[in-house]
């Protein structure tokens, strides 16, 4: 049995969620395509067509196939569209259209970025040469993208959750399901809020998450990647948002764990921020690997500590260390880290922002902050060292080479802190 077959049979067999159904499409010059659509045929227990066992997912879907609207159009909004598209033009229970709202930009050339995607099936600024599908189709109108659809995906810099979903107010279906990609926290007055349950309240939808080892690039590409949809209560739908996304080169599975994938998802730009400046500091692999490893232990701290009922199975799926390591290695953050860190610290994260990412944004520096922010309000700097240096790293308080200073001092316990079984 080849390598893929045998991972889908594990995957279907037990673990903590379910694979993408259906046949996977056929792949131009994948070498892999036809193995991959053996294994994706012959999971034990798999009913190919519906995706689930028994073919009870389809069955749900029988009185109206569902609509994808997919909020936001950079470059992993992009891949999430592709996916997205690629299983409602093979599935019958989605309707063929996926529509993408397009915060809408004028190209160099003059023409409208929503015009062009329409047009070429390409996003020219943020996803090049990677088409879309045909049944994509770009909308820089708000209402009109999201009318009529029953889930809805949100991916984009968190920053801007608040605006958008003030705008949706009134302006989508009761019934309606959301997940959300974005990876980030805001801070309100009651403290942290998790973007799921800032759509939720602000909604009045069920909000589930999905996070994971997921550089889009390679995900357009169609090279093996996971992810990891994270649910509170409807399982149901959670089944759903894997077969929104899952392909033979997309494994999707999914957690009774919202919170616990989100802060994932969220966290782990911290760790990625200091591992791009261990990175520009010329430090070897020794050093980048304790980074890595202090910054997973305070990224399970700091999220059991916010929300006890976090489990410690959720840090191994995809949406945890693996999406750690991949994001310390190849992520924006690390990319941007990397150079702060070159230039001794002399350049504003801002200024390469905008130097380096091409219109896309920076979470890391962000998250890092509202984090602090937390800690600082409880007290909490000296037991989550990692993260505290390097938001004083990122607002020039400590130079870049404070990231591996070495301290005499232990982290000091918080009283009451979790116990930790992994």
């Amino acid at each position: 049995m080849p390598w893929s077959a045998c991972f889908m049979a594990e995957r279907t067999r037990g673990g903590s969620g379910r694979i993408g159904g259906g046949r996977g499409q056929e792949r131009p010059g994948a070498a892999t395509a036809a193995a991959d659509r053996s294994a994706w045929d012959m999971a034990p227990g798999l009913d190919v067509g519906s995706g689930t066992r028994d073919g009870g997912l389809l069955n749900s879907y029988e009185a109206e196939p569902d609509r994808v609207a997919v909020i936001g159009s950079g470059n992993w909004g992009s891949v999430a569209a592709r996916l997205a598209a690629t299983n409602a033009r093979r599935l019958p229970y989605f309707q063929d259209e996926v529509r993408v709202w397009v915060y809408e930009e004028k190209l160099s050339n003059g023409e409208l970025l929503s015009d062009v995607i329409n047009k070429t099936q390409e996003n020219v600024k943020y996803l090049p040469n990677v088409k879309l599908g045909p049944n994509v189709v770009a909308d820089p109108n708000l209402e009109t993208a999201v009318k009529n659809a029953t889930m809805l995906v949100f991916v984009m810099p968190h920053q801007f959750i608040e605006g958008i979903c003030q705008k949706l107010k009134g302006k989508i279906r009761p019934d309606a399901k959301a997940i959300s990609l974005i990876k980030g926290m805001e801070m309100g007055d009651d403290g942290p809020r998790l973007i799921s349950r800032e759509i939720s309240e602000q909604l009045g939808i069920d909000c589930s998450v999905l996070m994971g080892a997921n550089i889009a690039n390679e995900i357009a590409v169609e090279q093996f990647s996971e992810a990891t949809v994270g649910y509170r209560d409807d399982k149901e739908t959670a089944d759903k948002w894997v077969q929104v996304f899952g392909t033979p080169y997309f494994q999707v599975t999914h957690v009774q764990d919202v919170e616990g994938v989100e802060l994932c998802g969220t966290l782990k730009n911290i760790v990625a921020i200091a591992a791009g400046l261990v990175d520009g500091l010329g430090m070897g692999n020794n050093t980048k690997a304790a980074i890595m490893r202090i910054g997973l232990k305070e990224m399970i701290l700091f999220s059991k500590l916010l929300f006890p009922s976090v489990q410690d199975a959720t840090f191994f799926e995809s949406c945890g260390i693996a999406d750690l390591i991949t994001t310390c290695l190849g992520g924006r953050n690390r990319k941007v880290a990397d150079a702060f860190s070159k230039h001794g610290g002399k350049r504003s994260f801002d200024e390469l922002e905008v130097e380096l990412l091409n219109g896309q944004k920076l979470q890391g520096v962000l998250t890092a902050k509202e984090v602090f922010g937390l800690l600082k309000a409880k007290d909490w700097e000296e037991s989550f060292p990692l993260f505290s240096t390097v938001h004083a790293i990122a607002t020039r308080h400590l130079p870049p080479s404070a990231i591996v200073e070495y301290s005499e001092r232990a982290p000091r316990k918080i009283v009451g802190t979790p116990e930790l079984h992994l």
